[in-house]
């Protein structure tokens, strides 16, 4: 059996565990209330599908740091972020108030393309455009499909005109060739 210091209770565990917004953190938060009720750690293993040695890398975290320590801690690496920068995303604001270079709509790569010219660089990822534009609260906007009802009748016999004709014939489910690997046989009586 573990050993789990006593930041919080076994009560309070459960509790943090269905309550964390986060997935990683409910993970860990059910591992150490595992632990704490007393689990063995291959059983909590087996249970939450950690491996052995990481469960006990988590609770040594926990033991020494509390439940500050679980949860996904690459968000509090000290790294600054290397594209979206604050600077640039108050930048690309009123770029996006203009059309782009190329016309028509704004999109996750056409964003990458303008910020890789802002930022001095050949290329961005294309993703990153479209991290941009979440980041600065756009969303994607797709107009409704039209109800075929809708169209005016010379929009529907215009589409008619304009479609490809599909046969009438249902397609067979049997082959129409006969098998090649034996003879014919006679389904008949003799």
């Amino acid at each position: 059996m573990a050993r789990v210091a006593t930041h919080l209770s076994v009560s309070e565990l459960e509790r943090h565990t269905r309550a964390a917004k986060e997935a990683t953190a409910a993970r860990h938060y059910q591992a150490i209330w595992l632990l704490a009720k007393g689990h063995t750690v291959p059983e909590v293993a087996e249970m939450t599908s950690f491996g052995t040695r990481w469960l006990e890398q988590l609770l040594s975290r926990y033991n020494a740091r509390g439940p500050t320590a679980l949860g996904d801690q690459r968000r509090h690496n000290g790294r600054a972020p290397t594209i979206l920068k604050p600077a640039l995303l108050a930048r690309l604001k009123p770029r996006l108030a203009m059309p782009p270079g190329d016309g028509g709509l704004w999109t996750g790569p056409k964003v990458a393309a303008w910020m890789a010219g802002a930022l001095g660089l050949e290329k961005v990822a294309p993703q990153r455009g479209w991290e941009a534009l979440r980041a600065i609260g756009w969303t994607i906007q797709v107009p409704r499909p039209r109800h075929p009802q809708a169209a005016t009748a010379e929009e529907r016999e215009a589409f008619k005109k304009n479609s490809p004709r599909r046969s009438r014939r249902k397609p067979s489910a049997t082959r129409r060739s006969p098998s090649r690997s034996s003879p014919a046989t006679s389904t008949g009586s003799v």
